[in-house]
């Protein structure tokens, strides 16, 4: 099972169009993990049209998609348990908000998004994850997004690219 894993899209706002990288991943794609701020609906749809879809909302979220998405969410795909949230709230790191988030729940895997920081790191048991952003870059080299592969075994890693 491969798995497209995206946050912080912000488009129109960031980019008019997806990469080709991440569009070809897409593609190739079984399910699409968001971890919010696609900004618009319309992006959100977009997502759609490639496949099954899996998100959060995110703190710059347009009200049509915080009407429609959670805050969090918890998902199970062959027997891993996958904890989602966009990573936003005041104080803390963005990291330590997400651990809390999934406090009482024993997870594999946190996807989160915000910061817009490639992340992957094993934290209290889980492995936390930001895919970091397909379209946002911020002052990073690259842009990015991650494919979670899973069979047998379990494997995480981002795509970078300019």
């Amino acid at each position: 099972m491969k798995i497209v894993i995206v946050s912080d899209t912000h488009m129109p706002r960031k980019g008019r169009d997806l990469p080709f990288l991440l569009k070809k991943d897409l593609m190739e794609s079984d399910l699409i993990i968001h971890g919010g701020d696609f900004h618009t609906v319309d992006v959100y749809k977009e997502f759609e049209e490639y496949g099954e879809l899996i998100a959060v909302v995110g703190n710059v979220d347009r009200p049509e998609l915080q009407s429609l998405l959670p805050r969090k969410r918890t998902i199970e795909l062959m027997g891993m348990k996958i904890g989602l949230v966009h990573g936003d709230g005041k104080g803390k790191t963005t990291e330590k908000r997400v651990l809390e988030a999934f406090d009482e729940e024993q997870v594999d895997v946190i996807i989160f998004g915000h910061s817009h920081i490639p992340f992957s790191r094993y934290m209290k048991g889980a492995l936390l994850f930001n895919p970091g952003s397909p379209t946002d870059k911020r002052k990073l080299p690259y842009y990015s997004h991650g494919i979670l592969t899973i069979g047998d075994t379990w494997k995480i890693e981002h795509q970078f690219y300019k």
